[in-house]
């Protein structure tokens, strides 16, 4: 559990995540948008396997290798404004098959040395919601931001 990560279910169908980072909005954004950087965090410090073509209408893939399995994750940007906002597709390949993507919407604010990152996740149904929240996501996401503080702290140290 991370306790700077706040999670709330704004609707029926979405999922908040809030949490503030010590680096600015632009090394922040750097973090979700280059191949380098998400390899080292995204993955919870598991290793990870990332293709990323980031660019509205550019697609992505990461595959996260965790306790002997492969967890694969994909899809497309909708929408970029640099170091502000990432509006994308969101899915995990095995469950592809019941429904559609979700779609993620990331925003960076602050200035100087602090970010905050707004995270909405918006799903079809309630149902698809409420099993991303009992899939342990809140554990995962808590981890990757720890490994995301530890590679902001040492992009900094550069």
């Amino acid at each position: 559990m991370d306790d700077k990560l706040a999670v709330s279910t704004p609707s029926d169908t979405e999922i908040m995540m809030v949490r503030e980072f010590d680096a600015p909005p632009a090394l922040v954004f750097a973090a979700h948008s280059k191949a380098e950087y998400l390899e080292r965090w995204w993955g919870r410090g598991n290793p990870l396997d990332v293709e990323i073509d980031f660019r509205v209408g550019g697609k992505y893939r990461f595959v996260e290798r965790a306790d002997g399995e492969e967890h694969p994750f994909r899809g497309e940007f909708l929408e970029i404004v640099p170091d502000e906002r990432i509006v994308y597709t969101f899915e995990y390949e095995p469950m592809a098959h019941l429904g559609p993507p979700c779609v993620d919407t990331l925003e960076f604010t602050g200035s100087g040395d602090r970010t905050t990152l707004r995270s909405r996740t918006k799903f079809e149904t309630t149902e698809q919601r409420d099993g991303m929240l009992q899939s342990g996501m809140e554990d995962g996401a808590g981890q990757s931001h720890h490994a995301l503080d530890a590679l902001l702290a040492e992009l900094q140290k550069a």
